[in-house]
């Protein structure tokens, strides 16, 4: 009697009934639409019941809610090619084997939250018109979400997908939650398309984790997360930032290549296996980024941040020159422009095993960073360099020798000396003084000395001499010597400046040998002879030198100054001239000898710094 009132679009009310199948079938036999050819059914409320074996609801029409909370199916479940016109519930429903949803199209709100399905979930090519909560979700076997259409937010926290799960060509039109979510193997995002927020905190994945030609409308969050395996990017159009902070990578061996105008954050993350990492971005970040094994970082476009990073195997950040390739093809860098490498700070890091390879460190921290004489730089990786022309310290023009330098002594000069054409310091970047400068720019240089780059060291060695020459904390007698040491021949690197202080001594000297140094005429020996007892004594005696006479200008003649040049000569070489000389020329010749060779010196051991290997 009862199945005999039912007509197609009744409604029906069956919670905690259990169906065989072929009262199932008995039940939706009577709900056929002759004019469509399919199963009508109005509001439907099968909450708790029970279906023996498999159960088909495949091309039917819910012209209203339809529920199947806390159902169970002791077999498998058909929804595929089904329309419901309002909201669907299979929250808490539990089926034995699998679970069919292809082309389903549902118009309202989708509830699948701590649904069970022991088998494989089959749920492509789904339009859901408003939200979709798949919380709790358990599938026992592999789950296909392709070319499903989610246009409310979608809701997969705390999914459990022991199987594979394919999520290829998937639409996410609002946001979407991963929380928590379990992918136990291997994963498929490709060229699905996240028109909201893709958030995956604290998402697991037991192996590799595909999002090829994925669009990432407002960015993609991954903190918290566990990688079981590679991540893998190529072709994306990524708007906004992507943050793996906190993340664990097990075993991942590629991530990347990441190509997008935004932040790439890898702060806190934690790389157990090695890794290369690929990306094009204009910000990455590794602050606080553990690397327990063997890394490379290949890198375009971007500023990167090492602050306190955690090096326990050898880690390389290096500049690439080429775009990188994805399926055979370089990949779009849309919104970036200059393909330099910018590596901003090693504050806090461990350099014992980093190596930088063509980056630029013209505005990078060095200050407090630890083993930094053991960095490796290889490439080309300017400095910041000091300025150019003739600047002002205060009200006295200076032209600063042309030289390397630290971002942090462009902070300290700006900042404290008020030096023109220096950089100052960002906000909120600390201004460090020369005691603490000196220090850094000696274990550079004793980086580049151990790396064989003698040359390229000279210039950390400048900047130390400087720092110690400014420190106010040394006594005035040290300082004074180093003021020395820089005025005469640039800390013994600056071969023009040593030679043109032995040029000024050369000319000094032989003026001074002129004007008073050589007597005025060449002493002549006189001999007296005694005859005593038949015997004959002859004494020779030379007078002492007779200082020169005459006006100044009558000594500067062609004759004395090619015997001053004699003296100066052979002082140059550090030898006597034998010139008779005035007690003024002789205390002169003294001097020259003394100061004339050590010039030579430091000029020769200037270029010597150059040119060594």
């Amino acid at each position: 009697m009862y199945l005999a009132g039912l007509a197609p679009g009744a409604d029906l009310d069956h919670r905690g009934t259990p169906f065989t199948r072929n009262l199932l079938n008995e039940l939706l036999g009577t709900l056929s639409d002759p004019a469509t050819g399919r199963h009508r059914l109005g509001r439907v409320r099968l909450d708790e019941a029970r279906f023996n074996g498999d159960a088909r609801f495949a091309e039917m029409d819910f012209t209203g809610d339809c529920s199947f909370g806390g159902a169970r199916f002791d077999g498998g479940a058909d929804f595929g090619g089904t329309v419901f016109e309002g909201d669907f519930g299979f929250g808490d429903a539990i089926t034995a084997r699998d679970a069919w949803f292809d082309d389903v199209e549902i118009r309202g709100t989708a509830w699948f939250h701590r649904a069970r399905v022991d088998g494989d979930l089959g749920f492509s090519g789904v339009r859901i018109s408003r939200s979709a909560v798949f919380r709790g979700l358990g599938v026992g076997g592999d789950a296909m979400f392709s070319r499903t259409e989610f246009h409310g937010p979608a809701v997969f926290s705390e999914a459990d997908i022991t199987g594979r799960a394919w999520f290829d060509g998937t639409l996410f039109k609002k946001d979407s939650q991963f929380d928590k979510a379990r992918l136990a193997r291997t994963a498929w995002f490709d060229v699905a398309e996240f028109e909201g927020e893709a958030g995956f905190d604290s998402t697991v994945t037991g192996e590799d984790v595909s999002f090829l030609g994925t669009r990432f409308a407002r960015g993609a969050w991954f903190p918290g997360a566990t990688f079981g395996g590679d991540v893998e990017f190529g072709a994306n159009e990524i708007r906004g930032d992507v943050t793996f902070r906190k993340a664990t990578f097990l075993r991942t061996a590629v991530l990347g290549p990441l190509v997008f105008p935004g932040l790439l954050d890898l702060s806190d993350a934690e790389f157990q296996s090695a890794v290369t990492i690929e990306a094009a971005a204009k910000t990455v970040r590794c602050r606080r980024t553990r690397w327990g094994s063997a890394a490379a970082l290949r890198i375009r476009h971007a500023d990167v941040d090492v602050s306190d990073a955690v090096l326990q195997f050898p880690v390389s950040v290096a500049g690439r020159s080429r775009p990188f390739v994805a399926d055979g093809e370089e990949v779009p860098e849309q919104g970036l422009s200059d393909p330099r490498v910018r590596v901003t700070s090693l504050r806090g890091a461990d350099a014992a095993y980093l190596v930088l390879t063509d980056v630029d460190l013209t505005g990078c921290l060095f200050v407090e960073t630890v083993h930094l004489d053991q960095l490796k730089l290889d490439g080309r990786c300017p400095l910041a360099s000091t300025p150019s022309g003739v600047r002002r310290v205060g009200r006295r023009p200076v032209r600063w020798t042309r030289r390397r330098t630290l971002a942090e002594e462009h902070h300290w000069r700006a900042d404290r000396q008020g030096a023109e054409g220096w950089t100052g310091a960002p906000d909120g970047t600390d201004v460090w003084e020369p005691a603490v400068l000196a220090p850094v720019y000696r274990q550079l240089r004793k980086a580049l000395e151990d790396n064989k780059d003698e040359p390229g060291a000279a210039d950390f060695y400048y900047g130390e001499m400087e720092m110690r020459r400014h420190d106010r904390d040394s006594s005035p007698g040290e300082r004074a010597l180093l003021t020395l040491y820089w005025a005469v021949s640039g800390y013994g690197l600056r071969a023009v400046r040593a030679l043109g202080w032995l040029l000024l001594a050369v000319v000094a000297t032989v003026l001074a040998m002129m004007l008073w140094g050589l007597p005025q005429d060449a002493p002549e020996p006189v001999s007296t002879g005694k005859v005593a007892d038949g015997r004959i004594t002859m004494t020779t005696d030379k007078p002492d030198p007779v200082n020169p006479r005459g006006s100044y200008g009558s000594r500067l003649s062609t004759e004395r100054f090619e015997k001053s040049l004699r003296v100066v000569i052979n002082s140059v070489v550090f030898r006597s001239s034998g010139q008779e000389l005035t007690t003024a020329g002789t205390y002169v010749e003294m001097t020259s000898r003394v100061v004339e060779p050590a010039l030579l010196g430091l000029a020769a051991l200037a270029v010597r710094s150059r040119v060594k290997r």
